[in-house]
């Protein structure tokens, strides 16, 4: 039995991460990830999807096309192979699977990339512990348990609550979207929460960092602590869920009039009001695919619209959107809607949110602004005309560039040349901020109509009021070209180099060819590479190239299978198993005559089976081939 087979991702430290089969994990994650799991994990991603999600993908044939994301071209040559589960870039060298694809793109680390596409798959992490090692563990572990036990408290006494549970049935939600969202009730009390998780000044302090309880003021400088009080006191109880589903922190609203009407946690080491959306755990457990985000304003809004079947909703905590909502965001999908309310107050939190956007601004993304009608919030208008009815509203949204020139053009005249010239002038600080593309150049020719001039002399007047500032027409930079391993030109390299090829491309046809017995003995460079790569897929078969190189991730020949995985092989999975077969013979020559006689007397007598002519056919290659002096010899 192979080592190979019982492989887990070990918590090592990075130093070592590229000499070990293992992987480092974060030091709150306490156990190994199973080999299975990752093998089971790609077979069920999609990595079209995935990086659909994220890029403009273009179907040409059987593959996809785009950009690259990890460097500036204009002409496509990222290619994303969905039989392989793969991606290649031929400009810069970038390759890789779905979970490079994360780790690369998203920054994220192996452990981290691992659970956003096991959330995304609806799989959860399994953990395998090491024998006779003690659990790792955070002092932030502590935290999150102290929170998840607040929210089961809550939800808990929810349940015994008349207060609490009739303001969910005023406003309409049923048991299911209560239970979805693990809403909750903190009673009118000073103490209901520090009297029974604080139990202990380990537990009292933990319930302070995480903002669930408040120090009292001391009476007099040099006097001892006088306790603690609950910071959350006759409120419905929303939970703030982070991607894993832990909770991080709460939204509270006050059941009476009282001041503030929504209280947030504080900011603690878990909990960052500018980083986090609230629905945005339910949302993508609501959707393997999440191709869509609207951004509401509100805890109830978010959580009427998932009742009503608007699943994508989500909402920011009190803030305006922040560029690390949005780069969150389109790290998921690609379009996104903002909700508002239309009076004055909405609609100037909306420009503050066109602001904030502009500089996520990319070609294939999409994002819209929706105004409600006047007195109404996404909640009530959901529940007064249904899904339908506000999906319809959402498809109506203005673009950010129909919404960025009216909201312009409305302070100006455009009858006048001075009013255009204002426009003009208005526009320029925005237009800089959108990234250089073809968004940025659609935008201004846009902006040109309305001033009524020529777009290139638009863009020359605006870039030239101030040398220092960037041009507003792109000037396109040199490619800056990753490092990339050189492939021998010309042919298909040694018989080994072909062999390790074929079950990189094809891993499924290990099976179908003899085992690796007498390998060793061959003294060829490579050859220990081919013999663990077969016995491995024979023993345990894959499903694509993408499940093989997570299996060899961190080791010292990762990288050289997945530049072979970026090179082009456009061969069916029978042509591969003839290559392979004849690869292997010819590395055997005396066995490759045995075994040709052998099936060319059968197939005179009795037949042979399918397996058996793709063997032969194979040797006949081989044979031909060395007819002529091309075939290697040993």
């Amino acid at each position: 039995m192979l080592q190979s087979r019982h492989r887990v991702f070990e918590l090592l430290p990075v130093a070592v991460r590229n000499t070990c089969h293992f992987y480092e994990s974060p030091p709150a994650v306490s156990g190994r990830i199973p080999q299975h799991f990752i093998d089971e994990l790609i077979a069920r991603a999609d990595i079209v999807e995935l990086i659909g999600s994220r890029v403009p993908l273009k179907k040409q044939g059987k593959e996809y096309k785009a950009c690259c994301p990890f460097h500036g071209e204009k002409t496509p040559s990222f290619t994303v192979v969905p039989d392989k589960q793969f991606y290649h870039c031929f400009g810069c060298g970038a390759h890789g699977t779905a979970l490079g694809f994360l780790m690369e793109h998203d920054h994220l680390s192996f452990i981290e990339a691992v659970e956003d596409l096991a959330s995304r798959v609806g799989l959860d992490v399994p953990r395998e512990e090491n024998a006779g090692a003690k659990p790792i563990s955070s002092p932030t572990d502590g935290l999150f348990a102290i929170l998840d036990k607040a929210a089961a408290l809550y939800r808990k006494e929810l349940g015994s609550s008349e207060r609490g549970s009739d303001y969910f049935n005023s406003r309409g939600l049923n048991i299911e979207t209560v239970q979805r969202f693990n809403l909750g009730y903190a009673p009118d009390a000073w103490d209901f929460t520090v009297s029974r998780l604080g139990t202990s000044d380990a537990e009292r302090m933990k319930l302070l960092q995480t903002g669930l309880s408040i120090e009292r003021e001391r009476k007099a400088p040099g006097a001892g602590p006088t306790g603690y009080y609950d910071r959350f006191r006759d409120r419905v109880m929303f939970p703030i869920r982070d991607a894993r589903g832990r909770t991080i922190g709460f939204g509270g609203r006050i059941l009476d009039k009282g001041e503030p009407k929504y209280l947030n946690s504080p900011e603690t080491e878990l909990f960052h009001k500018g980083r986090e959306l609230y629905g945005l755990y339910e949302a993508r457990q609501a959707s393997r695919t999440l191709n869509r985000l609207l951004i509401v304003e509100g805890y109830m809004d978010v959580v009427r619209l998932h009742q009503a079947g608007v699943t994508y909703a989500v909402a920011t905590l009190g803030t305006a959107t922040t560029p690390e909502h949005l780069s969150r965001v389109f790290r998921i999908c690609n379009e996104l809607t903002f909700c508002f309310d239309g009076d004055r107050a909405g609609r100037a939190a909306a420009w503050r949110a066109l602001e904030n956007s502009l500089s996520q601004v990319r070609d294939g993304r999409q994002i819209r602004f929706m105004f409600l009608p006047d007195g109404q919030d996404p909640d009530s208008l959901v529940g007064a005309e249904g899904r339908e009815a506000f999906e319809n509203r959402i498809g109506k949204a203005l673009s950010l560039s129909e919404y960025l020139l009216k909201h312009l053009e409305e302070q100006v005249d455009t009858n006048t040349v001075d009013g255009r010239a204002r426009l003009a002038e208005l526009a320029r600080p925005l237009l800089e901020r959108i990234p250089e593309g073809v968004y940025r150049e659609l935008l201004a020719e846009e902006l040109a109509k309305l001033v009524r001039i020529d777009s290139a002399r638009l863009t020359a007047a605006l870039s030239a009021r101030d040398p220092r500032r960037p041009p507003l027409v792109p000037v396109e930079a040199p490619r800056v070209m990753r490092p990339l391993a050189p492939v021998t030109p010309g042919g298909r390299g040694s018989v080994v180099r072909q062999a390790v090829r074929v079950l990189v491309h094809h891993p499924g046809v290990a099976v179908k060819v003899p085992g690796s017995e007498g390998l060793e003995n061959v003294d060829r460079p490579g050859i220990p590479l081919l013999i663990e790569l077969l016995n491995d897929l024979q023993e345990n078969p894959c499903v694509n190239t993408a499940a093989l190189l997570e299996r060899w991730r961190g080791r010292p020949d990762f990288e050289h299978l997945a530049k072979l995985a970026g090179t082009e092989y456009p061969v069916d999975a029978e042509g591969a198993t003839r290559e392979l077969l004849g690869a292997l013979e010819s590395l055997f020559p005396a066995n490759s005559e045995r075994r040709l006689a052998e099936l060319l007397k059968k197939q005179g007598e009795s037949g042979l089976s399918d397996a058996e002519r793709i063997e032969l056919q194979g040797l006949l290659t081989i044979d031909r081939s060395g007819s002529d002096g091309t075939r290697p010899r040993t």
